[in-house]
């Protein structure tokens, strides 16, 4: 008891019902109260935040310390900007808005809440693993010499609803961790026995339960609460406790819905014909037998200090915590109650319950004795830091684009080289890499880098093969020092590696440059993590190779096709399909750059919108050799190759067509126009280095012209070189929508070319004929553009 006259426990406890108010009134409000404008449902999640009330509450009044991140159950979205309001780290005017247009948003963001979010978990699954990923970054960056040594070392936390476990993902992650010896990491699943659509089968606990043990997690269970295991101790109390074991999921739910009465009547029908459970029965009130029911671990403030304060971080622990969904409202443990919400009446009900008066229903104290004791346990809580929990890093400075020779070469190829020669170097942005592959490092071209640069783990691993001095070229030696982590082939791993590698700096106070790499095609197996990293806006480099059907004999199932616009349409990732090695070490060098880039500017009205603020970078590579084209690397290539386009072959005012080719089909492009040129024909050759910054820099100059702002976008400049009656032919190893737009632009007629159907194998001329992208089929296409002598 503290000199206000109010203990710890009974602080949280006071807490947690404001939270579970506040959550439920944002939900009603919302819903109910504030004008619906468009007819559509609001939503809301009430009874699952009701049941993660009491943990989170005893995670951050209680338990977290600054440097621990937590990434929040979606749906108890409304409980946690609840208990952010109450540490005054969100507005009023946010929970008053809930789901609306500048509001809390639905679930935790990153990037579009105004509170203190760690991790955004609008994807169910995601943030769970996300958590162990973080840990294993920031065990990486403890470990070496140039870490800041003023960030104390942080637990990375999970909540997690039981039907979340359905997420394959999870156990991905689960396997990617004990392999790296993962550690400073809890899981806490919220064990209401609930899913969106009814109540989960008999027997999940066991399971979960034996798969954590099985990948060395330490199990935690928070079954009973401190009233259920005081009554455990009373004459008759091992019987109820064998009662409560033996219980079905569904009749615990349906006794927990239908209260006191329901619960008196089931147990003395069952058990209560003992005269010591019957005393034991008679002794409490309706109310106070309900009370005693839902006293679940997961519920008891008591019960979560005393197993969270005491649970280590070396080993992974998962708690698995018993709760009702619903807890603490009329909803409580009915079927129903997921996207379910309190009528008017319940509303009332739960108000009077919690000595709410109408127009006082965001007031922080309201209906809570000691309101200064509780401002002043709240000033003491360590989680509650008037400081940032935002670090920052200082940018690491680019080294300049590393050139290489002229012969011919792949871009996968130039990729390895261009990185074994940052490798060679000493400098800061060399140690600031960190690489990472699904088990293709070599197929990759990444081998070069983990042959100078190692591989990560936290302590000495000699390669046996080297120390039994069996030839390799692999030379790969694992410790502390090292900058390359090894992944299992799960491309979800990946981009959740990538993604929380790319927050380093954020979350860890150093920068890291993060380089990830597998087969373009298998970009589509990671998307909902690759899309979750994004929405962070973590920054990362991510190398995709081989690519399109230039990748011939692996057939369709490794032959890539919609790719490309999957780099177009991603947001907060700049895609690049290069042809030649100097475009490529222009692209990487200026990746580097944007990737660190940040600014308060309005990026909506930048020639390219995340020019300003940066973001991550997607290559396209090709394992397909072709011939360099000998030139200087000056200002005016290197700003229009980043800029997504440059006249390979210029245009005359005569120009009769436009080849445009992105990537592998340099060769065929530049074959076919000059099969058209021995015909005296004027040909130009555009070369398309990105045709996401194009597109996205077109739009944005349309945009921009609505607000006033006359000026063009690169593309537009390009293509009013040439004549309204010039015709575009477009090429690409991949789907033709890619450039296929370019003709909207100044209104040219288009044909595009590219791939729309799975590949399969053979050579390279083979599948290039088959799909009409091979020289011959430009040079048709090109002369439907051109006039007849």
């Amino acid at each position: 008891m503290n000199e206000a006259g109010i203990g710890r426990i009974e602080a949280i406890e006071a807490l947690t019902r404001k939270s579970l108010w506040l959550a439920s009134w944002m939900v009603h409000h919302a819903n109910h109260i504030r004008p619906n404008v468009d007819g559509v449902k609001v939503g809301g999640h009430q009874a699952s935040s009701a049941s993660m009330a009491a943990l989170l509450s005893s995670l951050y009044f209680g338990v977290l310390r600054p440097e621990d991140r937590v990434a929040v159950k979606p749906h108890a979205a409304p409980v946690f900007h609840a208990i952010q309001y109450l540490m005054g780290r969100q507005a009023k005017e946010k929970l008053v808005d809930f789901r609306a247009f500048g509001g809390a948003q639905s679930y935790p963001s990153r990037t579009k809440d105004s509170d203190d979010v760690d991790f955004s978990t609008g994807s169910v699954g995601l943030g769970v693993a996300f958590s162990a990923f973080a840990s294993l970054v920031q065990d990486y960056v403890r470990a070496k010499d140039w870490s800041r040594k003023d960030v104390p070392e942080g637990r990375m936390i999970a909540l997690a609803g039981d039907a979340e476990l359905d997420e394959g993902n999870i156990y991905e992650c689960l396997l990617e961790g004990w392999k790296h010896g993962l550690r400073n990491c809890w899981w806490i699943i919220d064990y209401n026995r609930q899913s969106l659509d009814g109540v989960v089968r008999e027997g999940l606990y066991e399971r979960i339960e034996g798969i954590f043990a099985a990948f060395g997690w330490k199990v935690v269970t928070l079954k009973y609460g401190a009233l259920q295991r005081a009554a455990f101790a009373e004459p008759g109390g091992e019987s109820l406790k064998a009662w409560i074991d033996a219980c079905p999921n569904a009749l615990y739910s349906a006794l927990m819905f239908r209260g006191g009465a329901a619960w008196r009547e089931r147990l003395s029908d069952e058990i209560g014909d003992q005269d010591e459970v019957s005393a034991l029965l008679a002794r409490r009130s309706d109310d106070e037998l309900a009370a005693l029911m839902a006293n679940l671990g997961g519920h008891c403030v008591e019960s979560l200090l005393e197993q969270f304060e005491a649970a280590g971080s070396e080993q992974p622990t998962v708690f698995i915590a018993y709760t009702v969904k619903g807890w603490g409202t009329p909803l409580a443990g009915h079927k129903d109650n997921h996207a379910g919400q309190m009528t008017g009446d319940q509303i009332e009900q739960l108000r009077r319950s919690h000595n709410i008066r109408p127009g006082y229903e965001w007031d922080l104290f309201e209906g809570l004795d000691h309101p200064d004791a509780l401002q002043g346990f709240l000033d003491r809580v360590p989680f509650n830091t008037r400081a940032s929990r935002r670090l920052t890093s200082p940018v690491v400075p680019t080294i300049g684009p590393q050139l290489l020779g002229t012969g011919p070469t792949s871009t996968q190829a130039a990729f390895g080289r261009i990185l074994d020669a940052i490798a060679k170097t000493d400098s800061e942005l060399a140690r600031r890499i960190v690489t990472t592959s699904p088990d293709v490092t070599v197929s990759t071209n990444l081998g070069a880098w983990v042959n100078r640069r190692n591989l990560f783990a936290p302590g000495e691993m000699a390669d046996l093969f080297q120390k039994e001095a069996i030839p390799s070229t692999q030379k790969w030696r694992f410790g502390p020092d090292g900058q390359h982590m090894e992944l299992g082939i799960a491309e979800m791993n990946l981009f959740l590696m990538l993604g929380a590698a790319g927050l380093s700096h954020s979350l860890f106070g150093e920068r890291l440059l993060p380089i990830g790499t597998l087969y373009d095609p298998f970009i589509a197996r990671g998307l909902d993590a690759l899309n979750y990293a994004c929405y962070q806006d973590a920054r990362f480099l991510l190398v995709a190779t081989p690519s399109g059907v230039s990748l011939a004999g692996e057939g369709g199932a490794h032959q890539s096709i919609s790719s490309p616009l999957i780099g177009m349409a991603q947001d907060g990732l700049a895609s690049f399909e290069p042809a030649f090695a100097d475009e490529l070490a222009i692209i990487v060098d200026w990746a580097f750059d944007y990737m660190q880039r940040s600014g308060d500017a309005r990026p909506d009205l930048a020639d390219w919108p995340r020019d300003v603020t940066g973001g991550s970078v997607y290559l396209r590579l090709s394992t397909r050799s072709i011939d360099q084209v000998p030139r200087e690397v000056n200002s005016l290539l290197t700003n229009s190759v980043i800029g997504g386009a440059y006249w390979l072959k210029k245009p005359t005012p005569e120009c009769d067509v436009v080849i445009a080719y992105q990537g592998v089909l340099a060769s065929e492009a530049i074959a076919a126009a000059a099969r058209l040129g021995g015909d005296r024909r004027n040909v130009a050759v555009l070369a398309i280095t990105s045709a996401d910054r194009l597109n996205a820099g077109w739009q944005a100059a349309q945009r921009a012209r609505l607000h006033g702002d006359k000026s063009l976008s690169h593309i537009e400049d390009l293509l009013s070189e040439i004549p309204h009656r010039t015709g575009i032919v477009t090429a690409i190893d991949a789907h033709p929508a890619t450039l296929g737009w370019l003709g909207s632009v100044l209104g040219h007629r288009t044909i595009a070319l590219g791939v729309e159907h799975f590949g399969q194998t053979g050579t390279v001329p083979d599948l290039y004929r088959h799909f009409e992208i091979d020289a011959q089929a430009i040079e048709t296409a090109c002369r439907h553009f051109i006039p007849r002598a």
